[in-house]
């Protein structure tokens, strides 16, 4: 297992390095890219030596394989600076990471808690009404536009409630203890994260009734019944272990698919997660954000992957990692 994790990271290595090549390349040779000196545009009486000097500032007067070792440099060592207000941009990304990561994390628990026994149950009343109960349901959570979820859960909530919704944290409340100021926050993760979770579950339930159906007419799972073992525990666990392998599948997309499904939302809830400062990054065309914010997105997908790849050997012993 360890050589496995080892090499896989080091494969990694030629992989994310092409990525940050490839993006780095993208930005410069795109319409309005970092061939145009930031500030210049928004104020084009800067004087020749100013913009000689943002030029030098950001390796503008370097040829361009040069510009993107120096990038890089600057990038890991903290030196490469956001346009929009001077500050590292590796550090304006890695503050918001935590709030990303706890609405991935958050999003996940709900709709792994919520499409797992919409699964089981519909695959154990397959062909029945409730199957269909399930399936229509579950089509009905596809179609719901994420926005307007959010739209309604806000005036909902706000409305009747009059509960805070926006932000990460109530303003204007001093926190007695750090335990309320935990509440507070999971309080404020649980809305986005509710409204991301809604499709995956119905996408999620689908798959695993599927997984569950087919491994339910195996030859262990027969064998299982022979023995007059319980019915509840042939599902529970003999066959939902073998089911949960298009879960795993999908870990490996979850990340970024929050960093770039979770944009819209992020505005709505004004939570402040990647996707959102990435966005705003893309419409100030704030290069060194938008490089920073894809290498750590591409650091993410890498680590998702490996993960679904041990969980893979963790729930079907027939897989060897090697």
């Amino acid at each position: 297992m360890l050589t496995f994790i080892i090499r896989r990271l080091l494969i990694s290595i030629p992989l994310l390095l092409g990525i940050t090549v490839i993006t780095f390349f993208l930005i410069n040779l795109a319409p309005g890219g970092q061939a145009t000196l930031p500030g210049v545009e928004m104020n084009p009486g800067l004087s020749p030596i100013v913009q000689e000097m943002i030029a030098k500032q950001f390796h503008f007067d370097k040829p361009l394989h040069v510009q993107y070792l120096l990038t890089m440099r600057d990038m890991f060592t903290g030196r490469l600076v956001s346009f929009k207000d001077n500050q590292s941009a590796i550090l304006k990304v890695l503050d918001r990471l935590p709030a990303t990561l706890a609405l991935g994390l958050m999003t996940f628990i709900i709709s792994f808690s919520g499409s797992l026994p919409l699964g089981i149950y519909a695959s154990q009343h397959r062909g029945r009404w409730q199957d269909r109960l399930v399936s229509v349901a579950s089509f009905g959570l596809i179609s719901l536009p994420a926005f307007w979820v959010a739209y309604m859960l806000i005036l909902f909530l706000v409305r009747f409630w009059h509960v805070p919704v926006i932000g990460t944290h109530t303003f204007g409340v001093e926190f007695s203890s750090p335990f309320t100021a935990l509440v507070d926050f999971t309080w404020h993760v649980f809305l986005p994260a509710l409204t991301l979770s809604l499709s995956l579950v119905a996408i999620q339930s689908r798959y695993i009734r599927a997984s569950m159906v087919e491994a339910m007419n195996e030859d262990y799972i027969r064998t299982a019944r022979a023995k007059g073992l319980p019915e509840s525990k042939v599902a529970y666990k003999h066959a939902l272990r073998n089911s949960l392998r298009p879960i795993i599948t999908y870990i490996g997309y979850l990340l970024p698919e929050f960093l770039g499904g979770a944009v819209i939302i992020e505005q709505i809830f004004g939570y402040p997660g990647m996707g959102r400062l990435t966005f705003q990054a893309l419409l100030e065309r704030d290069m060194p954000i938008i490089m920073v914010s894809l290498t750590i997105s591409s650091i993410l997908v890498v680590l998702g992957n490996l993960i679904a790849d041990v969980l893979y050997a963790v729930v079907d012993p027939r897989v060897r990692l090697g």
